[in-house]
C-alpha cells in the first residue's frame, strides 16, 4: 500500500531535530563569532513558497506528462514538510546541510548526491556541463569519484552558499529505499573491495558472526545480508554509517533545502533528460544509459530485493523499513510487504 504521511511517529525521535555540526567546521573562527545562530539559516528555513520551474529551454510537447509528474512530486514533498517540519529544533550549521551538494556554475545547478540512485552518471553529466569533459561516456569511475573535478557547496564561503541556494536550480534523484539499500550491499560486499571489506566487513563479521573463521576475520570478505542488517539496526554499531546506505533525509535535508526538481531512479532516463532541457544543456547531451560498475550483474529490481529480504526475520524487515521510514514518506514510495 502507499505510505500515508499522516501516520504518527509513535515514540520515534523528531526527524527534523538535527544534531549540531562538529567543531571541525570549515568557517574561520572570527566568521563564526560574527554570524548569529539565526543568520546561519537565512534563506534556508523551509517550507518557503514553491517557485515555478523556468521552462524557457523546453522544446516540444513530449515532456508534458513528465512535467506534470514533477509538479506533483514537488507539491507532495512541500506538503509533507509543511506538516512535519519543526523549525525551532534546527541546530546544524548551514555548511553541514550542504556538504553533499555539487555545484555546476555554468548552468547554475546544484546536485545533491544520493549514492545508488544514478550519482556516478550524474557526476559525469556535471563534468560535461562544466566543460571538464566532452562526453560523459569517456569518464572513468575513478575519475568521477576520486578526481576531485567538481566543487561541493560547502567549499564556498557563507555568501557563496546563500547566493547559490537562492539563485541556482537545486535537484535531487532518489530511489526506493529498500532497492537502494540492497544495491549498496551488493556493490560493496559481494565484489572485491579494498575499503569496505577491511573497514566495514571485518567489524561486522567480528560482532555479528558466531564462530567466525580466521580468514573471514582477517579479510572482512563474505559479509551476509543478515549480518549487514544487524549492523545497520544496531544503536552501538562497531563502525559508523556510510553515505551509500545513509537515509536521504540525512544526506540532502529535503525539508530544509527546497529542491526545485525531484527525480526518481525508477524513471531515471526520462526525468534526467527532461531536467537537462530545463537547465539549457547542450542539445546533444543525454543522460548515460550504461551501468557504472559490475555491468554483468542483474540490476537490483523489486524481485532481487524480495530475495534478499527473505534472509531476514519479519522483525528485522519491519525495523529496516522503520529505519528508512522518513524517506518512504517524503518521496511517496510504496511501503514493502514486511
Amino acid at each position: 500500500m502507499a505510505v500515508s504521511s499522516s501516520r504518527h511517529w509513535r515514540g520515534r525521535a523528531d526527524p527534523f531535530s538535527v544534531v549540531a555540526a562538529s567543531s571541525g567546521s570549515r568557517l574561520p573562527e572570527q566568521q563564526k563569532a560574527s554570524e548569529s545562530p539565526l543568520s546561519w539559516f537565512r534563506g534556508v528555513y523551509l517550507p518557503p513558497a514553491l517557485h515555478p520551474l523556468n521552462k524557457t529551454f523546453v522544446k516540444g510537447g513530449e515532456w508534458q506528462d513528465i512535467d506534470s509528474t514533477q509538479e506533483k512530486r514537488r507539491a507532495f514533498l512541500q506538503d509533507f514538510c509543511r506538516k512535519y517540519n519543526s523549525r525551532k529544533k534546527l541546530q546544524t550549521h548551514l555548511v553541514h546541510l550542504v556538504s553533499r551538494i555539487y555545484v555546476e556554475d555554468r548552468h547554475k545547478v546544484l546536485y545533491c548526491e544520493v549514492p545508488k540512485a544514478g550519482c556516478s552518471n550524474w557526476k559525469r553529466v556535471l563534468m560535461v556541463l562544466s566543460g571538464l569533459a566532452a562526453s560523459a561516456n569517456n569518464i572513468s569511475h575513478d575519475d568521477v569519484h576520486y578526481g576531485k573535478h567538481l566543487r561541493k557547496l560547502d567549499s564556498y564561503d557563507l555568501k557563496g552558499i546563500y547566493t547559490r541556494l537562492n539563485m541556482y536550480t537545486k535537484f535531487i534523484f532518489v530511489r526506493d529505499p529498500m532497492e537502494r539499500l540492497v544495491s549498496a550491499f551488493r556493490d560493496k560486499f559481494e565484489h572485491p573491495n579494498s575499503y569496505y571489506h577491511p573497514v566495514f566487513g571485518k567489524a561486522i563479521i567480528k560482532k555479528y558472526r558466531h564462530n567466525a573463521d580466521e580468514e573471514a576475520l582477517k579479510t572482512g570478505s563474505g559479509v551476509k545480508f543478515k549480518e549487514f542488517i544487524q549492523y545497520l539496526l544496531d544503536s552501538h554499531r562497531p563502525v559508523g554509517m556510510d553515505i551509500h546506505w545513509e537515509q536521504v533525509s540525512k544526506l540532502c535535508y529535503p525539508c530544509l533545502i527546497n529542491y526545485d526538481f525531484i527525480g526518481k531512479f525508477e524513471t531515471l532516463e526520462e526525468d534526467a533528460n527532461y531536467f537537462l532541457q530545463l537547465v539549457g544543456a547542450p542539445p546533444g547531451l543525454k543522460f548515460p544509459k550504461f551501468k557504472d560498475r559490475h555491468s554483468s550483474d542483474e540490476r537490483t529490481s523489486t524481485e532481487v530485493v524480495r530475495q534478499y529480504l527473505k534472509e531476514l526475520s519479519k522483525e528485522e524487515r519491519q525495523l529496516t523499513y522503520d529505519f528508512y521510514y522518513l524517506d518512504y514518506l517524503m518521496f511517496n514510495y510504496t511501503s514493502p510487504l514486511v
